[in-house]
Formats: structure tokens, C-alpha cells, sequence
């Protein structure tokens, strides 16, 4: 895909993340999984239930055996998540492994506000994820999450 398309379906993730229901204590991010420059399923934080993560919704809308997802890209506003609060959740970069997902592509990494030290990039990447970072995008995705504290 060319870097137009990677900021079309970024674009797409990053008007999903601004109809997140704002919260305090969470990041607003939007996701969007694409096979062959199509759009098959998209998800964003708090769309289904408080807890539910952008990927997770995403994921949740598809089977988990879909053949597709071996050859997908999932975009996400914000780096997946590396460990989940609710220790009950998958974190988002184990569910993108375990659907068999090649490629992520990301606008910004996530900050220490809530995670010291996520490793969603690294762990993608050890497991042989390509990951892409849009850091141009990054301004517009932050932008739905300026009431946090962003460090």
C-alpha cells in the first residue's frame, strides 16, 4: 500500500476515534482492520462496553479463524496496548498476534500516562509484525484525548 493509502485508513481510524465517549481515565483511540483496500471492520474505545479497546472492538466483529486477517492491516490510532488493567482482557497486541494480522500501522506510541512502559510496538515487531508509524498524523490523533495529562 502506498503511504496515501496508509493516511486514507488513518484518517478513517482517527474520525472513528473522535465518537469515543471521553473519559478521564482512558485514551479515545480509533482502529480499522482493511484487507485488499477494503474496509472489514472498524472499532473504537468504549464502543461496546466501558473497557473495550479500539482493536478489541475491531477484532470482537470478526471471527477469529477469518481467513482475511492473515493478510490485513489493522490501523490504529494509538500503539496497541502491551497489558490491560482488566486483567480478564487480552491485551490488544496479543489479540492483533493471534488473529494472524501482518502489518500495523500506528499514528503515535503510547505515552506513560496509564502504562509505564508499553512494549506493543516492540512485541509486534519480535513476533514478526511489520509495524509503520505515521508520526505526521500523530497531532490529529492525539487530538480527541487533550483533556489527558500526555506526557
Amino acid at each position: 500500500m502506498s503511504q496515501r493509502d496508509h493516511h486514507y485508513w488513518m484518517n478513517r481510524a482517527i474520525d472513528l476515534a473522535k465518537l469515543c465517549p471521553v473519559v478521564e481515565g482512558a485514551f479515545s483511540v480509533g482502529a480499522v482492520i482493511v484487507v485488499d483496500g477494503a474496509e472489514i471492520a472498524t472499532g473504537y474505545s468504549r464502543e461496546t462496553d466501558p473497557k473495550v479497546h479500539a482493536e478489541e472492538s475491531a477484532l470482537d466483529k470478526l471471527d477469529a479463524n477469518d481467513p482475511r486477517l492473515t493478510r490485513a492491516t489493522i490501523y490504529s490510532t494509538l500503539e496497541p496496548c502491551s497489558e490491560r488493567a482488566t486483567k480478564t482482557r487480552v491485551p490488544c497486541t496479543d489479540r492483533i498476534l493471534q488473529a494472524g494480522i501482518p502489518q500495523v500501522v500506528i499514528a503515535w506510541r503510547e505515552p506513560s500516562t496509564f502504562v509505564e512502559d508499553c512494549v506493543g510496538v516492540e512485541k509486534l515487531e519480535q513476533q514478526g509484525v511489520t509495524v509503520i508509524e505515521l508520526p505526521e498524523l500523530a497531532d490529529a490523533a492525539m487530538s480527541m484525548n487533550r483533556h489527558l495529562n500526555l506526557s
